[in-house]
């Protein structure tokens, strides 16, 4: 039978923890804006279909950096978690369907960003100063503190075997305004979404890849949530 989910207030030291995590996402998310619409560092692409190729420097480019940086899912993850964490360490939100989906997004969403960037784009990432430092806390550091807090703090039962192929709205949503985008100014954020070098079929079947990904990794956290939630119950049963 289906475990519901646990309703008590969470605990001061799992909002802590949340705050904490969406504070260094947000933190990383606002460097990297700013240093982006500055042009602090150029860009130093060499693939003419790839974000950031003709982009000018300095303040006559602004808009376009600015844009092409919101058009990034490390971005859209990171965002992602802070709108969740944040509204966990305020206390204010329940399981309902859009937060169950939510809450499974902020998970897979953040992971997928961690792996992609780690296995694939990490060896040919060209980091310069402060970028180290966005970097590494939007792509390691928020995404080991959102799944290292949902093991210990959950909350429990929220996630759905549904909510697995819920949370894929707003990815797909994203994959769409990515290749229509594209395919509107010639330029891709990443290297295995690039259609103008490698041809749609090949880009969709990059896609059906990190789609199934996201699905697998979907399926281990809705595992994991029941797992650890009849344990949960298990020892409220021991202890009372």
């Amino acid at each position: 039978m289906p475990i519901e989910p646990s309703t008590p207030a969470l605990s001061r030291n799992a909002r802590v923890a949340f705050g904490i995590t969406a504070l260094l996402s947000a933190l990383g998310l606002t460097l990297n804006v700013i240093i982006t619409a500055l042009g602090v560092y150029p860009s130093t692409t060499t693939n003419p279909n790839l974000f950031g190729y003709s982009d000018p420097s300095g303040l006559t480019g602004v808009i376009s950096r600015v844009l092409d940086f919101a058009s990034y899912f490390t971005i859209l993850s990171n965002v992602v978690v802070v709108v969740v964490l944040a509204a966990l360490w305020r206390g204010r939100i329940g399981p309902t369907p859009v937060w169950r989906t939510l809450r499974m997004d902020s998970l897979v969403m953040i992971t997928v960003t961690g792996l992609v960037f780690a296995v694939v784009l990490a060896p040919t990432a060209d980091l310069q100063g402060l970028q180290y430092v966005t970097n590494t806390l939007e792509h390691y550091v928020t995404p080991l503190l959102t799944v290292l807090t949902f093991l210990v703090w959950g909350p429990r039962g929220w996630l759905r075997l549904g909510t697995v192929f819920t949370a894929l709205v707003i990815p797909i949503i994203w994959l769409a305004y990515t290749l229509l985008r594209g395919a509107v100014i010639d330029s891709y954020p990443y290297s295995f979404l690039n259609v103008a070098e490698f041809g749609l079929g090949r880009v969709l079947l990059n896609v059906a890849g990190v789609v199934l990904l996201g699905v697998v990794l979907g399926l281990v956290f809705w595992g994991l949530d029941r797992l650890l939630s009849r344990r949960s119950a298990h020892s409220d049963v021991s202890t009372s």
